[in-house]
């Protein structure tokens, strides 16, 4: 890690990150917290009575990604569907008070906003509970945030698609967004396309220039098992190939994250001293790689500050964000001087 990136040049990197603008497209989710205390067994069931204490409210899925974005000093705007309901309203609140813009927000009166409960007891998650619409989204909302994405890709320097599985993010959708973003459609200098993935929608992402999926995610798409070097070689230079972009970075936990691009395969190790919650890691992760990239960091750059950026969330509980004094501080214990 210490020769793909110095201390000073992740300095400057971060330091332009306050002029970053990126535009975040994907799954909108309002993660719900209840904090709590475990003393007894339910005589009801052998379940555990949890004694609620208090109760949070965050921003997940892409609006998280979003948040990170807007925590480390960059410009955001969110792009995706919400509900007509109370938690669509608290959620547009909620991205509208951090200053990321909510034009493309599109609510739907025909379904809920996506809300995952978890419910937390002595800072161990208990149970999580889904309320969801996983179908995408009518023709009509559609066609309105394909609209948004026309209008205003050119006015960011990356494009994230942040897929959660909940119905937005379709291959036509995908098509519009690299099509928009190679500068086909108008002149202009190609955007990165960075693609927080499911696997369920793998074959949808072809075209795209960065895409992130983590280590069961790469197994599952590219139907081989990753268990050792050889078998995670193997499975990134299938998924480059098959999606045809300029790099992959599998990440896989405890054991880091590796960066394919063409002819080339770089391991970074993990630097994270604790793990208390994995939750909205991978935001994080992809908040990271947009504001790097945007602010002139190579494939290799920015997935090393990501990989820093991701050691210090997971150490936090609940869905987290990164500040930049946080990981410039990570920094400047991880890495050497130039």
């Amino acid at each position: 890690m210490k020769k793909l990136l110095t201390a000073k040049k992740a300095r400057t990197i971060i330091n332009r990150f306050k002029k970053a603008k990126v535009l975040v497209i994907g799954d909108l989710i309002m993660d719900n917290f209840i904090w709590g205390s475990v003393k007894r067994i339910s005589p009801e069931a052998p379940v555990p009575v949890v004694e609620v204490k208090s109760e949070t409210l965050l921003l997940g899925g892409s609006a998280n990604v979003a948040a990170n974005i807007d925590s480390l000093g960059g410009s955001s705007s969110a792009v995706g569907v919400v509900g007509s309901d109370d938690n669509g309203r608290v959620l547009k609140k909620m991205l509208s008070k951090k200053g990321i813009a909510v034009g493309g927000v599109i609510v739907d009166s025909k379904r809920p906003t996506t809300v995952k409960t978890r419910v937390i007891a002595h800072s161990q998650q208990v149970v999580r509970f889904d309320r969801e619409d996983k179908e995408t989204p009518r023709p009509v909302v559609m066609e309105k945030i394909s609209a948004f994405i026309t209008k205003s890709i050119h006015s960011y320097d990356v494009i994230v698609i942040s897929d959660y599985a909940k119905g937005l993010i379709t291959e036509e959708l995908v098509w519009l967004i690299t099509e928009l973003a190679t500068g086909s459609r108008r002149s202009g200098k190609p955007k990165p396309v960075l693609v927080d993935p499911k696997v369920e929608n793998f074959d949808s992402y072809g075209g795209t220039t960065f895409v992130t999926p983590n280590n069961l995610e790469a197994s599952q798409a590219s139907g081989i098992e990753i268990k050792d070097s050889e078998t995670l070689q193997m499975a990134g230079k299938l998924l480059m190939g098959s999606l045809g972009s300029e790099a992959l970075l599998i990440t896989r936990g405890e054991h880091g994250m590796s960066l394919f691009e063409e002819g080339s395969e770089t391991h970074i190790p993990t630097v994270a001293r604790e793990v208390y919650d994995v939750s909205g890691a991978g935001d994080t992760v992809m908040g990271v790689l947009a504001l790097s990239l945007a602010s002139g960091a190579s494939y290799k750059e920015a997935a090393v500050l990501a990989n820093l950026a991701a050691g210090i969330v997971v150490g936090k509980v609940g869905t987290a964000t990164v500040e930049p004094k946080e990981l410039l501080l990570a920094v400047q214990e991880r890495l050497k001087e130039a």
